[in-house]
């Protein structure tokens, strides 16, 4: 496995001000780890992530099994070995009034959950207010493996991935820091 995945910390910033969405992720001392980019006027969304802004190495995909994204499964794939590692599915109509998505393993069955930790503060966000920061949390089971905090900064999307609650490992980084991209993409698309 790529050595980029081995932190349990990561700060991931979104540049502000681009056409296409670009997201970089730095470990704990500041130094980028990953840099994805997502592709313009595509139809269905296909994200790579690289581990550097050269993009001459390819470490992780993020595919869209289908066109409409309301309800949308993406796949999580290894790009060195082609190999599916799971996948993220998007709760549509849950989704509405809080973000829910399902932590899938690789048969596609529900391995987890990933939401926003707060009904109230997420519908501060809906109807009031897009400047409240967003906090996730994903869970497998009942165990909290995973925190996704947004800071609070009106002009740059900036969130902080935290593993370090998930001592035994039982969620692939890979796949946590795709639902961070991806949450980092759809925020992008919504405010």
């Amino acid at each position: 496995m790529n050595p980029a995945f081995q932190y349990n910390q990561y700060l991931l910033k979104r540049q502000v001000f681009a056409l296409a969405g670009k997201f970089r992720f730095y470990e704990p001392g500041g130094q980028l780890v990953l840099f994805s980019e997502q592709k313009m006027f595509k139809i269905r969304e296909d994200i790579r992530v690289f581990s550097d802004e050269s993009k001459t190495q390819e470490v992780l995909m993020i595919k869209a099994r289908q066109i409409i994204d309301f309800s949308a499964a993406y796949d999580v794939v290894d790009s060195a070995t082609g190999q599916k590692l799971g996948a993220l599915r998007r709760k549509g109509l849950a989704s509405i009034l809080r973000d829910e998505w399902e932590v899938l393993d690789v048969s596609d069955n529900v391995l987890g959950k990933l939401f926003e930790d707060s009904m109230g503060l997420a519908l501060v966000r809906r109807f009031l207010s897009n400047l409240v920061p967003q906090n996730y949390d994903i869970t497998i089971g009942t165990d909290r493996v995973a925190d996704l905090k947004q800071a609070f900064n009106p002009f740059a999307y900036q969130l902080t991935v935290d593993f370090s609650m998930d001592v035994n490992q039982r969620l692939d980084r890979r796949v946590g820091l795709a639902a961070a991209i991806l949450l980092a993409a759809i925020e992008g698309r919504q405010s």
